[in-house]
């Protein structure tokens, strides 16, 4: 019988999805086997944790998996996938295709979804500049850049900053390839004794089932980390990156993963690993 760790630091956002779903289990309210501390960071900087093997179980944006899964497998429980909940790029104003091709991009990190869907479609060949999340609209608004790719709540607030929609990158991708998108997922590293990793797995899903039947448990958590998010933008954050697929990715959500991995590391070379890509049995 393999010991269980006394605690484990997991790395998150400071998003909502990701309070919303771990706050029960980061505060002893859902049984867990062992306890765990928090490491709350931008998913580009988490990526980056990842790739050097830093974090022993932590979120990480689908973008990055084919760079990292020598060491990390992928858990069921705990990830964003959905439907109609992919990065949009934005502009000042409608750009033409033959803008798009050459117009310089804002994306929030190389390791980033975002930055992977939108080398994917084929239409944005220009140059990129790489910043914080939160930082891109301000640049696209401010002519910085000519078009930026906006994550998480920016796709509730962009017409606020007076930008125009140029594309969907979800539904781009959900249109390729009649699937739902992942844009992160939760991984641990493939030392940890698989007993382990599968109880993790349980008590996520049983953190977010917490959630779900006691929301007031985490409301000051969640607005405590959600960089002044208004409550409306708040919840509809929660229930657009907070779906099924978060509780367990199912066929389905693996299928969809493996499917976005493949295409990263068929165009990168990189080898999948032998082992596979996901918990056994999960």
């Amino acid at each position: 019988m393999c010991e269980m760790p006394a605690s484990l630091t997991l790395g998150l956002s400071p998003c909502p999805n990701d309070t919303f779903i771990f706050h029960a289990l980061l505060h002893g309210l859902v049984a867990a086997p062992c306890r765990f501390s928090p490491h709350m960071a931008d998913v580009e900087e988490l990526n980056g944790l990842a790739l050097r093997g830093e974090l022993p179980i932590t979120k990480v944006s689908a973008g990055v998996l084919p760079r990292i899964m020598d060491g990390y497998v992928i858990l069921s429980a705990g990830g964003a996938l959905g439907w109609g909940c992919g990065p949009l790029v934005v502009a000042r104003e409608p750009l033409s295709p033959e803008q798009c091709r050459t117009a310089r991009v804002a994306i929030p990190g190389r390791m980033t979804t975002a930055a992977r869907l939108l080398d994917m479609t084929g239409r944005f060949a220009g140059p990129r500049e790489e910043m914080l999340f939160s930082d891109v609209m301000d640049a696209v608004s401010q002519g910085r850049v000519e078009a930026g790719v906006i994550i998480h709540e920016g796709r509730f607030t962009y017409a606020e900053h007076g930008l125009a929609r140029l594309l969907d990158l979800g539904q781009w991708w959900e249109e390729s390839f009649h699937a739902p998108l992942p844009l992160g997922v939760i991984v641990a590293r493939r030392d940890l004794p698989l007993p382990l990793l599968r109880a993790v797995q349980a008590a996520i899903a049983a953190s977010l089932d917490h959630a779900l039947a006691h929301p007031q448990d985490s409301a000051d958590y969640i607005r405590a980390h959600a960089q002044e998010l208004s409550d409306a933008v708040t919840q509809a954050h929660i229930r657009t990156f907070v779906t099924d697929f978060s509780r367990d990715l199912g066929e389905r959500g693996r299928e969809a993963v493996q499917r976005l991995v493949e295409s990263a590391a068929a165009e990168s070379g990189l080898p999948l690993p032998a082992a596979g890509l996901f918990v056994p049995g999960a």
